[in-house]
């Protein structure tokens, strides 16, 4: 939300959002009083109240706080100064570099489709937008018929979306489902070129001519469903990912192979009339017919030849097969970029806004950038605990028609990458979806990282940095950040327990007047309408920036005594954690590693290499490779069995169609020579 005005500040915005736009938005798919019994006056019953809402600043000056030795009343503003000021923030948001502004997050509920409810969110902001003030803007960031009918029909039953994976498995299927229904009604052809149909004999014809073709074409379709049952066996990311286009394309196929030997012979029989065009007169036989003859006459005269080219063609593929790389799923390219960099901890609230707001200005000069909305800590919400040193800005892409001629989304990554260097800040340029599901999968929002895990921070820190010295010299990183797990930044205050006693006060005592002191005290509030504020008491910043002056502090004893704060603690500086990680029971530190166009698999094993080498271990710590890299080494470990089970079940179906191992095994040895035209279009 902001107001290009500029007659509504920060805080007036803020308040529009809480009191407003948050109410109205979750319709999308108290006060305080004292009751006085009643009074009946003229026969009607009169309910008392006695009610002293606080409505302005004057209220709270006046309040009294006792009078003085001349009886006069010691009232608030005798005291203290008064002002309206903001809530102490964790975070703060930012829009084409041209200042602050208030950021709103909406939360969709588990199980609800994420398009309707993207477009009712939308409808209500355009609909609220005539009851904000003049100036302020909402800105939103975020057998063919019958066998596909079958398949829609399952999925509405299983609660499947018509999604794009979802979709591309009918996309997929619809191939090999006419493929069924071509081959029966080519053979009906055959055998009406050599039996003329009549009224008598046309059943018969046909039901000869599906007996020959049926159970071929229904194992067929079978095996080309079954060849799919890896894809269930994922899970996680790459299941929920790819499960709909394998269910989808399973319905599909399983419909098809079903309809093939059912309802296609039925139609055969009552639509295919008249006199059929022999083979040979077909215009496009007799085009493909000299190509194709003379070389199967060739493969014919030399079958030992060409059984020797066979295997040639295959030892040729098992070059190319050693120069592919792997990685875990390819990149989607969502239309839009996520820069995440990450600073050092202890970062200032001003100090990280600025420099969101480098980061904003120079972004937002890329040609190709529409907007760029930036936000820095946590937004006021439990699902988001992101500390100030983490950055998380959108960038909004123009159409790809509009960008420059030869420019690429890995070009841009590296043109930003190029562009946008500030000292302290380790950049990274991810996808946003992707990168959010990546987050809440493994936490790591790099390609890879790794989690190093042992009972001392400052020793997992020490071995963290190492990880950084040693893996940005590795080919293929991009850059490379471990966390400073015991980098964060604390003034402590040391209570010494004898010296409090003997002014009467526990450590409990300290303890809530320190409270107060710096954080505030929050002792009521404000009533104006709907909306609620908080009164909060504390120090000024003059007596609490510094912990000499947290020293001075004054405290009142039990015995009315005024000491200060220095005189019963000892206030230091020093580092510790500034949040703590931990994974099965242990406290961990991340390092983040982004990729520059290496492959996933390479790069750890040169990486893991290196690390062996140069980074020792402690007793008692350890390293885990995490991201991408975990799911790649979860889904091949899954994928060692599933697929040759795959295979064996398509054995059995093979034989149970032939009864013939010889031909079992003619087919099944024709799969390597497909796969060496697969590893030379992954190669190119």
């Amino acid at each position: 939300m902001e107001d290009r005005t500029g007659k509504n500040d920060l805080s007036q915005l803020r308040s529009l959002q809480d009191w407003f736009l948050k109410y109205e938005l979750q319709t999308v798919p108290g006060v305080s009083e004292v009751a006085a019994s009643v009074v009946e006056m003229a026969e009607a019953e009169y309910m008392v109240r006695a009610k002293g809402y606080i409505q302005s600043i004057e209220d709270l000056e006046v309040i009294p706080l006792g009078v003085n030795q001349n009886g006069t009343p010691l009232l608030l503003k005798d005291v203290a100064d008064i002002g309206i000021g903001p809530q102490m923030r964790r975070g703060v948001a930012e829009l084409d570099s041209e200042g602050e502004l208030v950021g709103g997050v909406v939360v969709m509920r588990f199980g609800e489709n994420a398009q309707t409810t993207i477009n009712g969110v939308k409808a209500k902001l355009e609909s609220l937008k005539k009851s904000l003030p003049d100036g302020v803007e909402v800105v939103a960031v975020i057998s063919l018929p019958v066998g596909i009918l079958t398949a829609f029909i399952i999925m509405h039953w299983q609660g499947l979306n018509a999604n794009i994976m979802s979709l591309a498995g009918i996309a997929i299927a619809i191939g090999a489902m006419v493929d069924g229904a071509i081959v029966m009604i080519e053979n009906m052809h055959k055998h009406m070129e050599r039996t003329p149909l009549t009224d008598e004999n046309r059943w018969q014809v046909v039901a000869t001519a599906a007996s020959e073709v049926g159970p071929a074409l229904f194992f067929s379709l079978l095996i080309t469903t079954v060849s799919f049952l890896p894809v269930f066996a994922l899970e996680a990311q790459e299941g929920r990912m790819f499960s709909p286009l394998a269910f989808t394309k399973t319905y599909a196929m399983a419909a098809s192979a079903i309809l093939a030997i059912t309802l296609v012979p039925v139609l055969m029989g009552y639509f295919i009339r008249g006199k059929v065009i022999p083979e040979r007169k077909n215009p496009l036989n007799r085009l493909l017919a000299p190509v194709y003859m003379p070389a199967l006459r060739g493969v014919l005269r030399f079958p030992k030849t060409t059984l020797v080219g066979a295997v040639l063609v295959l030892a040729i593929g098992a070059w190319p097969l050693n120069k592919i790389g792997s990685e875990f799923i390819p990149d989607l390219d969502e239309g839009d970029l996520m820069y995440m960099p990450t600073t050092y901890p202890g970062v200032s609230t001003d100090v990280a806004r600025q420099i969101l707001q480098q980061t904003n200005k120079l972004i937002r000069t890329v040609p190709e950038v529409v907007t760029v909305f930036g936000k820095v800590g946590r937004a006021e919400m439990a699902t988001d605990p992101a500390p100030l040193s983490m950055i998380e800005t959108f960038i909004q892409l123009k159409p790809k028609s509009e960008w420059h001629e030869g420019m690429t989304t890995a070009k841009l990554k590296q043109e930003l990458d190029q562009l946008v260097r500030l000292p302290g800040v380790t950049n990274a340029w991810v996808m946003p979806i992707k990168t959010r599901i990546d987050m809440l999968a493994t936490g790591i929002k790099t390609p890879v990282g790794i989690k190093v895990a042992g009972p001392d921070l400052n020793i997992i820190q020490g071995i963290g940095q190492q990880l950084e010295k040693v893996l940005k010299d590795v080919e293929g990183t991009a850059s490379v950040y471990s966390e400073r797990v015991a980098g964060g930044c604390y003034i402590k205050v040391d209570i010494q327990r004898e010296k409090a006693a003997r002014y009467g006060l526990n450590i409990g005592d300290i303890q809530e007047i320190l409270a107060s002191a710096v954080g505030g005290m929050n002792v009521s509030s404000t009533v104006e309408g709907l909306e609620r504020y908080l009164i909060n008491v504390r120090y000024p910043q003059d007596y609490r920036d510094s912990p000499k002056k947290l020293e001075l502090l004054p405290i009142v004893t039990p015995a009315g005594l005024r000491i200060a704060l220095g005189d019963v603690a000892n206030i230091f500086v020093e580092n510790g954690p500034p949040m703590l990680k931990s994974e099965n029971v242990r406290l961990n530190g991340w390092t983040y590693i982004d990729l520059a166009g290496e492959d996933l698999d390479r790069y750890v094993e040169n990486a893991q290499q290196v690390v062996a080498e140069q980074v020792g271990l402690p007793p008692g710590y350890s390293l885990n490779w995490s991201g991408h890299y975990e799911y790649m080494l979860r889904a091949k470990e899954k994928l060692t069995y599933v697929v040759p089970l795959t295979l064996a079940i398509i054995v059995v179906l093979l034989f149970l169609n032939f009864r013939n191992f010889i031909y079992m095994a003619m087919i099944m040895g024709t799969l390597p020579l497909a796969l060496v035209g697969s590893i030379w279009l992954m190669y190119w």
